[in-house]
């Protein structure tokens, strides 16, 4: 005989399979009809619950979902903590600065017009609806807000099925969407507290707000630093699966916890952990992919189909409960429509673009029926009002779509839109963008000063998180380089942050600053690569004598092909000649960039232009055409061949978006390295970025060309690897 407790995990089992299934099932339904997934798991928990499966077969429905009511909301709370964790990752603050005047209008007067209808309906429901009448204020709070604020998850998913993401209009709905998001959060959390407490009291509002503000406050200063740290720390140091997924994790519980302690609902808490876990620079997509992917297949069907099973339609039976339904929607819809339309003229919109944000922000979905769910949970909410409130989410989210897409087919391309559209399309593909940390292996002689001065050029450009590590005894060069010296480390550091502080300033001040962690190793190509498999992009490579002492034969030391073999990221090699040499921190820079219309070399030339944009240094780029130097001035060979021009052309505009001042050269001597040295020494340049690929063989070799170049010493060299 079976232990007394299987049958009441087994009857969990059940459930929390069934509402898994079902609303997975219906979610696809709904996404090829053209509406939202989570419409689908609405619709599921009302198949499954009283108004469809229990009318139609009660003795399966009461067999399975009355039972284990407590372990299904547990499991739906904890739902509503990660679905939060979720919404809040996927807010991104930059939108919302750059559309912060209309959003905040917008927000604001849609908001509050709603908010005001909800508010009196509440004062005017028949005590017979309400929980307890003597906290009508409670409920009518709840009405309230549930009724005002938009699902951010609802309208980004239909702005980006409609390509309206990077549209400027799209962008300001989105923007807004995330704004009425978070001040929703912070209301309900407010109102939750105080509905908890009881009886509403100055006192109690006076501790609320100033709770939440402060939580607030510290959440986005001093908190994101920690966030920061901790998550790298989480990655760097230990060695157990999924280390980053646990840490986001317990930084999420900790802060629902504390915004609980602090007398704040900790759905809050949730959801701003989540908003500064996703402005963590080490937070890869896939790692976001990772912890979205049990969220999305597990507990976002399940909560959103436990909040349709406790729908029981069969109220709509009274023609008045069923009158207040449609006023719930004409409110919540009206409202919304008017408000933000208001807001949208006050911030200076055109009409078509307010009537279109208007719409778009009609979309209530996940948002009310997770606020449902917690004015249910806390007493304030009847099942009946719960059940009008999920019941207006439904139909406003299914309304929004069709009437979104009429509303945006109105708004034709301007042509700043579509200059700004063709960038981004343009930008997509290239490397420096998606670089998330870079490492800086460096020791304390000029090829390591230099290689500190160009890494710090280079992050403080691109604000990247960084780590510096101060070799010493690289290849056996204990007395020529020194030990592991905090001196490098600090002049790396140092140069990160002056540049960093350079780039911030005027324009990019919202920026946020540079990371640098900094740490000695022992100076051994296998110490740098166990750093390196903690998660780098790019490294910056400087030591005293980085080339072999054969050098046509082995022009690399072994260590430095041991890296180089062994990182799977790219490699920025930093060979320090002429005036370098002498004040390496020091020399001005005069950049050139060899282009030979590879993929390899366009990434080299992405990183020599964000070099140049943070040193404010002229930057060259040198083609050298491979047809012969008669045929190239004589006859149907004069000038640039279609290819030609659109190699030089396609650096230029890479140039044009860094805003970086290039000059572009084209050239037809036989040899490339003589075309090269030629233009340094006529240019007088300092130094040569130049994209090199690893050629077949037992030693590194980067090709004819760098062997070339590195035995001239014309001038210093960073080689870069991708």
């Amino acid at each position: 005989m079976g232990h007394p407790s299987d049958s009441t995990t087994l009857i969990l089992i059940v459930e929390l399979g069934l509402l898994m299934v079902v609303g997975r099932l219906m979610g696809e339904l709904m996404q090829r009809a053209g509406q939202p997934a989570v419409m689908g798991q609405l619709i599921a928990g009302v198949l499954l619950g009283p108004s469809v499966l229990g009318a139609a077969w009660p003795a399966a429905y009461h067999a399975i979902f009355p039972q284990q009511r407590e372990m299904l909301k547990a499991v739906s709370e904890l739902g509503i903590i990660l679905l939060l964790l979720l919404t809040g990752m996927e807010i991104d603050l930059g939108l919302v600065q750059h559309a912060r005047r209309a959003a905040v209008f917008i927000s604001l007067t849609g908001i509050l017009v709603p908010f005001a209808g909800g508010f009196l309906l509440g004062e005017v429901l028949p005590n017979a609806l309400l929980p307890d009448p003597t906290r009508r204020l409670a409920t009518a709070l709840f009405l309230g807000t549930a009724l005002s604020i938009s699902s951010v998850k609802i309208v980004g998913a239909v702005i980006r099925e409609l390509d309206f993401t990077r549209r400027t209009i799209g962008q300001i709905i989105l923007g807004t969407a995330m704004l009425d998001d978070t001040v929703g959060w912070i209301i309900v959390a407010v109102i939750a507290s105080l509905a908890a407490r009881g009886a509403v009291s100055l006192t109690k509002v006076g501790v609320a707000v100033l709770g939440t503000a402060a939580f607030l406050a510290v959440s986005f200063t001093v908190g994101k630093m920690f966030v920061t740290s901790v998550i790298r720390w989480s990655n760097d140091r230990l060695i157990i699966e999924k280390p980053v997924i646990t840490t986001i994790l317990a930084l999420t519980f900790g802060a629902a916890v504390l915004t609980d302690v602090i007398g704040v609902h900790s759905v809050l808490g949730a959801f701003v952990s989540g908003i500064v876990i996703g402005q963590t620079p080490i937070l890869t997509r896939h790692i976001q992919d990772q912890l979205s992917g049990l969220i999305v297949a597990l507990f976002m069907p399940v909560f959103f189909a436990a909040a349709g099973l406790g729908m029981d339609l069969t109220f709509l039976k009274n023609p008045t409960l069923a009158g207040l339904v449609v006023g719930f929607i004409l409110i919540a819809g009206v409202g919304k429509l008017a408000g933000a339309y208001i807001g949208g003229r006050l911030g200076s919109l055109t009409t078509r673009e307010a009537v279109a944000i208007a719409v778009g922000m009609n979309a209530r979905g996940s948002t009310d029926v997770i606020i449902a769910t917690i004015g249910l949970s806390l007493a304030v909410l009847t099942q009946h009002l719960f059940t009008m409130i999920v019941m207006m989410a439904i139909v406003t989210t299914l309304i929004m779509p069709p009437t979104l897409r009429w509303a945006l087919g109105r708004l034709p391309l301007t042509e700043e839109e579509r200059k700004r559209l063709d960038r981004e399309r343009s930008e997509a593909g290239d490397f420096v963008p998606g670089l998330e940390r870079v490492l800086v292996a460096v020791d304390r002689s000029a090829n390591g000063q230099f290689a500190s001065r160009l890494a710090g050029l280079f992050v403080g450009s691109r604000q990247i998180m960084t780590t510096v590590l101060a070799v010493g005894g690289l290849a056996g060069r204990q007395a020529s380089a020194g030990p592991p010296s905090a001196d490098i480390v600090r002049t790396t550091a140092e140069a990160v942050a002056a540049q960093a502080a350079a780039q911030t300033s005027g324009k990019n001040a919202a920026r946020e600053p540079v990371s640098v962690a900094a740490q000695d190793v022992d100076g051994t190509s296998d110490a740098v690569l166990r750093e390196a498999k903690k998660g780098y992009d790019l490294m910056f490579v400087g030591i005293a004598r980085p080339l072999g002492r054969g050098s046509s034969a082995a022009p690399f030391d072994p260590e430095i092909e041991h890296i180089a073999k062994t990182f799977a990221g790219a490699l920025g090699i930093v060979i320090a000649n002429g005036e370098d040499l002498r004040k390496p921190l020091d020399a001005p820079l005069d950049i050139l960039v060899p282009v030979i219309g590879t993929d390899y070399s366009r990434r080299a030339a992405e990183v020599g232009l964000a070099i140049s944009a943070a040193a404010r240094a002229p930057v060259t780029t040198l083609y050298v055409s491979p047809r012969p130097r008669g045929l190239f001035w004589l006859g149907r060979g004069r000038g640039p061949d279609p290819r030609e021009s659109e190699i030089l052309n396609d650096i230029t505009r890479l140039a044009a978006r860094q805003s970086v001042s290039l000059t572009a050269s084209l050239t037809a001597r036989g040899a490339p390295e003589d075309a090269i040295a030629h233009q340094v020494r006529r240019g007088k340049h300092t130094l040569v970025v130049l994209g090199v690929k690893m050629r077949p063989g037992d030693r590194l070799y980067f090709g004819h060309v760098t062997v070339v170049l590195q035995g001239d010493s014309l001038c210093s060299l960073l080689l870069v690897s991708s």
